[in-house]
């Protein structure tokens, strides 16, 4: 699934084609693409409005229309907005008015749009944006408190913390040397603050390198991100540590693959 870094590359990369430019029509291919409003008035309301700007909320993708709507995407699982048609999988098709098409591009057909003049209509509870200047360590640590939930578990959740997915998440626990299955609040005050260093440090570092394309990402001219070179631990089951040279193990926490090294990352 696209994370933080991934939909924030998206946004970066998408931005000097759509800012200032009108939908001039719109194809869609998979009905339950839209969630709201319904597909004719979707379509209706959309062609016209011109993009003011484009941001992220979480692993959402917002564009700010006139007449103070949204235009908001979730890619979901699988999803990529292209500049170029894709070979399959296209969706929808956003036409702008100087000539730009927006390809959506969903094998799994996961992902969902929403058309409103309130965010709240379409989003969950959102927590903090990881790496906004208002998150300090002090507000990760009100954020685990009273959790027994795995660390883990905590940090993919985006009423918690928004952005932050698996890949991410085992990242951010190996750089802070924290096992996966520790309890939120059992963390301490060195522990917070390693923490919050290592989810900014991975997030900064993934954005750098374009996001990752483990699979099904692309980037908006179609190319792949590089991120997941780099990564210690996520996706990389009996491969060494890069720290200490033990095979890196998989997990399930809470259904979700867990990606960790069993000697850097102690369960106390």
């Amino acid at each position: 699934m696209p994370e933080l870094p991934e939909v924030e590359t998206i946004k970066n990369e998408l931005a000097s084609h759509v800012i200032g430019r009108r939908f001039t029509d719109i194809a869609i291919f998979w009905k339950k693409l839209v969630k709201q409003p319904s597909l004719d008035e979707f379509r209706l309301r959309l062609v016209g409005k011109k993009i003011n700007g484009l941001c992220r909320r979480g692993k959402y993708l917002i564009f700010d229309l006139n007449g103070d709507e949204r235009l908001i995407v979730h890619l979901k699982m699988s999803g990529s907005l292209l500049i170029d048609p894709p070979e399959k999988y296209t969706q929808a098709i956003l036409y702008l008015d100087n000539s730009t098409k927006l390809f959506f591009r969903d094998p799994r057909k996961f992902g969902a749009m929403w058309l409103t003049e309130d965010e709240k209509t379409a989003l969950p509870p959102l927590g903090p944006e990881p790496l906004e200047a208002s998150f300090t360590p002090e507000v990760l640590a009100q954020r685990l408190k009273n959790h027994k939930a795995p660390i883990k578990a905590l940090l993919v959740d985006q009423s918690v913390i928004a952005g932050i997915g698996n890949m991410y998440a085992d990242e951010a626990l190996f750089a802070a040397r924290i096992h996966p299955l520790r309890r939120g609040s059992s963390l301490t005050q060195d522990e917070i603050k390693r923490l919050h260093r290592a989810i900014q440090e991975v997030l900064w570092a993934a954005i750098g390198n374009k996001g990752a394309s483990i699979v099904n990402y692309y980037r908006p001219s179609g190319e792949l991100g590089t991120a997941h070179f780099e990564f210690n631990v996520a996706h990389r089951r009996g491969e060494n540590c890069p720290r200490c040279g033990t095979p890196i193990q998989r997990i399930p926490v809470r259904n979700r693959g867990t990606y960790f090294c069993p000697k850097c990352q102690v369960l106390p």
